[in-house]
Formats: structure tokens, C-alpha cells, sequence
């Protein structure tokens, strides 16, 4: 068993390890990291120095999980989990509740700031895109689906996809997107749909097989010069993006 050379790298391992919501043993976390239960225990001493609440219970195997302490001590993120929290903080931004507002956009510039670069434009695509209305419910689409679309948005790029209606098979649309808007439980694409030469308004939940094309469209605005929500409005009142 050889151990991790670099104490800092082994330290970020054992706290991903300890967010998950489970206790792990001392065994287990030492098989995970390569090392010996004695380097486990230790580096659980240094991250409570550092202000990490990890909680022991006794025995001859030991069991280690996060707990909350007085102060929130920084947290080691996964990339879905990072953009996860960049749709919660944009939503928070355009949030009704006073105060919510600021502090979500003092988050997600710090959480800009430390995003490695494979991450940040994928981030930057997504809150630059989402449009949100004033009351919204957890939208339920596919992450990937998501975060490539809001990408696309945030510089009117060109995408072909397959979208899904009901009682069809996916049928191929070749359109520029514009906005991403979530009402209700779902997420909306307001795009101008290149073949049928018209804006169009697309569930995200029936979208798939995404491909983003490079190409930037022309600059347009919605007609009448509507903004994203007041357009996502009259198109469900019309029976569009059902």
C-alpha cells in the first residue's frame, strides 16, 4: 500500500468523501485513499483544524461523516454539482425574497472566480442565458441537455436537435436559440427555427441529442419586441411549447 504523496491532494480526496451523506469507516476511507487507517486519522485531526466539523464514532473499525459545525467551512464541489449550484444561484438572483437577490450574485461570483476553465464558460453559458420569472419550481430536464442549450443561448449559436412531441417520433429542428425560461416545473427554449423560418418555443424535457453547431445566428429580437417571459406566456396561452 503506498500512500498519496501530496498531503493537500489526499486532504481534498477524504473531504469529498466525507460531504457524501453516509459514515464511513476508517477501513474503507483508508482502501480509498491508499493509505493506513493511523494517515486517516491524522488527516481527520487536521481537517477539524481547519475548521471541518467531522464527527468519529468509537470501535475497533471507527466511522467518520461531515456534520454541520458554527461556521460553514468551504466545500469541494464535482462539476455537476457546481453547475447545479449555478441554476439555484441565478434562479436566487431573480428571486421575490429580500435580500436572497445580492447575496446570490456575491455567491456566484466567487463561485465564478474559482471555477477551473473546462467549467466557467459552461457556467457563464448558463446564467447568462436563463431568463426566470418571478415564481419558479424546480424545473426537471436533463442536466447536460440544459447547460448545452443555455451555452448555446448565451450567444445565439445554432443547434440541431431532436425534439419529441407527443404521440411522434423525435423529429430533427435546425434552429438558432435565443433564451432559456423556466416556468412552472419545466424549462423552455425560445428559439427562431431555421427550416419553418419562425419563432418557436421548445420543452426542454422533450428535447434530445443535442448538437451545438459553432455558427452564431443573426441578432433578433422576439416580435413586438416582447421580452422571453411575456413571449413563453402567450405561447402556452396559445397552445405553443406544449
Amino acid at each position: 500500500m503506498s500512500e498519496v504523496r501530496d498531503p493537500s491532494a489526499r486532504l481534498l480526496q477524504l473531504l469529498s468523501l466525507l460531504q457524501s451523506p453516509r459514515e464511513w469507516t476508517g477501513i474503507e476511507l483508508a482502501e480509498r485513499l491508499l493509505v493506513t487507517p493511523r494517515t486517516i486519522r491524522r488527516d481527520v485531526e487536521r481537517l477539524r483544524e481547519l475548521g471541518y466539523p467531522v464527527h468519529a464514532t468509537q470501535g475497533n473499525t471507527g466511522g467518520y461523516r461531515l456534520t454541520a459545525g458554527n461556521a460553514m467551512p468551504p466545500l469541494v464541489l464535482d462539476d455537476e454539482e457546481a453547475v447545479a449550484i449555478a441554476v439555484g444561484l441565478r434562479a436566487a438572483t431573480t428571486s421575490a425574497v429580500a435580500g436572497i437577490d445580492d447575496a446570490a450574485v456575491r455567491a456566484l461570483a466567487k463561485l465564478d472566480q474559482v471555477l477551473p476553465s473546462r467549467l466557467r464558460h459552461r457556467v457563464s453559458g448558463l446564467t447568462e442565458a436563463l431568463v426566470l420569472p418571478v415564481e419558479v419550481h424546480t424545473p426537471d430536464t436533463d442536466p447536460e441537455v440544459l447547460v448545452t442549450i443555455a451555452a448555446a443561448a448565451a450567444v445565439h449559436e445554432r443547434v440541431r436537435f431532436a425534439y419529441a412531441k407527443p404521440g411522434a417520433d423525435p423529429a430533427k429542428r435546425f434552429a438558432e436559440a435565443h433564451h432559456l425560461v423556466a416556468a412552472g416545473p419545466r424549462w423552455y427554449l425560445i428559439a427562431y427555427d431555421l427550416d419553418r423560418t419562425n419563432w418557436r418555443t421548445f420543452r426542454l424535457d422533450r428535447i434530445s441529442s443535442v448538437h451545438r453547431t459553432g455558427v452564431r445566428g443573426d441578432t433578433r429580437a422576439l416580435p413586438d419586441a416582447v421580452d422571453p417571459v411575456t413571449w413563453l406566456t402567450q405561447s402556452l396561452r396559445h397552445g405553443r411549447g406544449m
